[in-house]
Formats: structure tokens, sequence, C-alpha cells
């Protein structure tokens, strides 16, 4: 029996086997999302054993696990702008990374965050901050990011205190952690583990180069999302603790995929594929539409969170939301196809659209002659594993796959087999025994682009991607060529 395999009998094992005890309690379900940053599905119940991570297993356990779960877009601000509205970002103009922060650009008529379709449904809503006055739960608390690509007039949040739910029910709460994004609480996160992650014993990805550097960097993120499971067990703890567990429905998911080469602002499934899990209270009676299994392998977007819960509040789902529910409703259908895309990112400028069904996914690349690697500070400056496989790149000691990374140009269209290339290495857009599959992924991508109206091909003002080039130059560029000098230095 495969691992896989057993995996899956334990987690149907944990299934709750009992019917849902009926309860007095008239008021709707509270609602806690724990998202995270920049993570794939490294998990342990999905198959990472390099790992441990008892919380979010747990929580898969006592849950549903959806195995196939994808962000609208491989970066925050954008994925971000899709899943709190329930909208394409192509389709209501935020598609490029951290814009319309000055512009006083709203969203169109008709489309809200999610927080103002709730509030009429009797929701107190909170962007939680504050866990407790403990010093030492202070590094437990959230981050705060909304990080959204329109202007909010108002308050998009009642709320950010801990405190606050008891007492303001029902609730939708969200609590952002940021483990698992380079910068501060990356580099430290092996500190407070138990037992981090062995370099020798992980699995690297095919395009990466097997050397100490990378199996380092692969096992620090691992730490990463050990230390995020420490973080989500204290709060499902609070939860128990104060009663909210009987009454609270908890999601997990991340923003998009993870913060690697090839990874994040990329759209490949180490960019979109995300975790996602939902725990429904076992007092409650199950809703209609929850699933049979404790894992789920049909296809989701983010963009479904948005109905999911307008649907579980009894409330009608906005023609402007283009997601669909996850349960809570009848006849629920699965999705064919999820989409994604890609556009200015800092100072790097792409357009890349994505669809991916249960076993392809197709990709136009609309700037083929641009390199994989168009210059991008951040990245150049927080992937260490970027500067090391320039290096080895300019001394040939890569392979074929991995030097890819470093063409001159990228394909105009790309066509992986997921079941047969995970890692999305074979491009097969110019098979001649594929070109029924690419036909037809390329037919629904256009016909989903047509649909949004695709704004990503409206250039941004120039002024902008100044702006853009200026701000990257003063935050990395400096620090950048001192890195350099000092690495020539040592040679």
């Amino acid at each position: 029996m495969t691992g896989t395999s057993l995996l899956a009998l334990f987690l149907f094992a944990l299934w709750p086997q009992t019917a849902p005890k009926e309860v007095s309690d008239p008021r709707p379900l509270n609602v806690l999302w724990l998202v995270a940053e920049d993570m794939g599905p490294e998990l342990a119940c999905l198959g990472t054993p390099e790992l441990q991570t008892p919380n979010l297993d747990r929580l898969a356990a006592e849950g549903v696990l959806y195995r196939r779960a994808f962000a609208p877009a491989p970066v925050c601000s954008v994925s971000r702008s899709g899943w709190m509205t329930g909208t394409w970002p192509i389709a209501v103009g935020t598609h490029n990374h951290r814009s319309h922060r000055q512009d006083g650009f709203v969203l169109p008529e008709g489309v809200k965050v999610l927080t103002d379709w709730l509030r009429p449904a009797g929701y107190f809503t909170a962007n939680l901050v504050h866990l407790s006055s403990s010093t030492q739960e202070i590094p437990f608390r959230g981050t705060g990011k909304m990080d959204w690509n329109f202007h909010y007039e108002g308050k998009a949040f009642d709320g950010k205190r801990w405190d606050q739910l008891k007492s303001h029910q029902p609730f939708f709460a969200q609590i952002n952690f940021s483990e698992t994004h380079r910068g501060k609480s990356w580099d430290r996160a092996h500190e407070s583990l138990p037992k981090a992650a062995n370099p020798e014993a992980v699995k690297l990805p095919p395009y990466y180069p097997d050397h100490s550097l990378a199996r380092g960097d692969w096992a620090q993120y691992l730490n990463t999302v050990m230390a995020l499971d420490a973080k989500v067990g204290l709060i499902l703890e609070h939860l128990r603790k104060e009663g909210l567990d009987r009454n609270t429905l908890v999601f997990f998911f991340a923003d998009h995929g993870r913060a690697m080469v090839r990874g994040k602002q990329w759209c490949y499934d180490s960019g979109l594929h995300v975790p996602l899990m939902v725990r429904w209270p076992k007092e409650h009676p199950l809703p209609a539409g929850w699933p049979q299994s404790p894992q789920v392998d049909d296809l989701v977007s983010l963009l479904d969170l948005g109905p999911t819960l307008m649907a579980l509040a009894g409330q009608k789902i906005p023609a402007s939301m283009a997601g669909r529910p996850l349960f809570g409703a009848k006849d629920l259908s699965p999705r064919e196809y999820v989409f994604a895309s890609r556009d200015r990112c800092d100072e790097t400028v792409f357009r890349i659209r994505s669809i991916r069904d249960r076993r392809f996914r197709y990709i136009r690349n609309f700037y083929p002659e641009r390199p994989f690697l168009l210059l991008n500070r951040y990245k150049e400056w927080s992937y260490p594993m970027l500067s090391l496989m320039r290096e080895l790149h300019a001394n040939g000691e890569l392979n074929p796959v991995q030097a890819k990374l470093f063409a001159s140009n990228r394909p105009a269209e790309e066509l992986y087999d997921l079941e047969n290339d995970p890692y999305e290495i074979r491009n097969l857009a110019s098979k001649i025994e594929f070109a029924p599959e690419k036909k037809r992924l390329k037919q629904a991508l256009e016909h989903w682009m047509d649909v949004c109206q695709d704004r990503g091909g409206q250039a941004e003002p120039q002024e902008v991607l100044d702006l853009w080039e200026q701000r990257m130059e003063k935050n990395y560029g400096n620090r950048l060529r001192k890195r350099q000098l000092f690495h020539s230095k040592k040679k």
C-alpha cells in the first residue's frame, strides 16, 4: 500500500462517524479564516514527510481537506483582491501587483469586499492583530494584512482584537500569519522548533540543483511551515478554551504558492497550488453539499470562499462574485477549470494567463521575447537560491531542466500533463498528440478572458512603471551591488 493510500485511510478513520448533534442556538455560525502567506501544499497530511504539522493535520482530519485548491494569482495583492471581492482580478482592474494605492481607483459598481456583504447579514467583522495581553503570545499575533489593489472608503473591518469575538457573534474574522513569507519571521522560524527540518533529508524539485544551499533554503521553508503550524495550534486552543469552537467554522488556506524560485509570481502549480481545509463544528448539522469524503480532489479556486460564506449566511450570492459555493447550497457541480493571471509584479512586467483542469495546465505568455528571469530586485535579494543558480549556470553546472530558467525568451504557449509531470518541466505545447488538449484549453482560456473583458491588455501609465523602477532600485539596488561586490572579492 502506498504512503498516500495509508494517509487516506488514516484521515478516513478520523472522519466523524456519528451524526452531528442538533443544537438550540439559532445564530449563524461564526467564521474564522486562518491565512498563511506564500505557502504551497507542503504539509504532512498532503504527503510531505520531512516535516511535522500536527495541528494542521488534526484540523484536516476533523474537517475536509481540499487537495486541489488554487489561487487566482501567484502574488499576494492580486490574489487577496480576488478572493476578498469574489472577482477575477483581470475583470475589475486589480490584476497588477500593489496597484491603485494613490490614484483613488475604486471597485466597479456592484463589486464589494466580503465584509460589506456579511455585515447586513448580522456579522461582526474582524481582522485580528491582538490575540491576548500575554507577552508570551506577542509573536503569535496576526499581521493585519489586507493588501488590496483598490481604494476602500471607510472601515473594512469592525475590530482587530480577539477579546471582541465572544461578545460579538456571529463573527467573521481573519488572522494572517507571516512565517512563510520571506523576512525576519522566515529567517528565525527554526529557532522555535523542537526539531528543525534536516536539509539532507528534503526532496528538492528537479528544477533546483542538488546543492547544500538549495537544500538549506528548502529546509528553512519547511521550518516556516512548522512554525506556522504551532501558531495555528495556539489559535485553535484559544477557540476551544473559550467555547467558540462549538459554533465556529474554521478555514485554513494560503494566499498563493511558495516564495521560491519558480514559485511565487509564476503561473505553475508551485505558485498557485495552496492548502485548503475546512472544519465544521461537530455540534451542528452538516450543511447541504458537505463533502462525503474527508479528502476532496475537485478543483477549487479561492474565489469560491466568498460565495460559500454567502450561502451559509442564507444570503443571495452577488452577481459580481465569480466563484461557486463549496457547500451550503444544493445542486453543487465541480469546476471543470481553474484560471489564473499574472501581470506586473513590482518593476517586472509580464502578462501571463493560465488554465488548469484535473490533469493538464495550459499557459499563454503574451511577452515571449522576455526572459524567464526578467529582473525583479525583490527576488534577487530575497531568494538565495537564485544567486546560487546564476553562479552555477555561469559555470555550466546546471542540468538542462535547471538551465531552462535562464533562457533568453519563453515559449508563447506551455502545456503540461500534471499526472505524468507534476513539476511541469516537459512542455507539450508543440506535441501533435496533445493538440486536442491544447486546443480545448486554449479555447476555454480565451473564452474566460473574453467574459472577463481582460484588462491586462491595457498598459499601465509609464509614470507608474517608472515609479516602480525607482522604488525597487531604491530599496534593493545598492544592497544587491554591495552583495555582488562582496562575492566578487571573495573569489
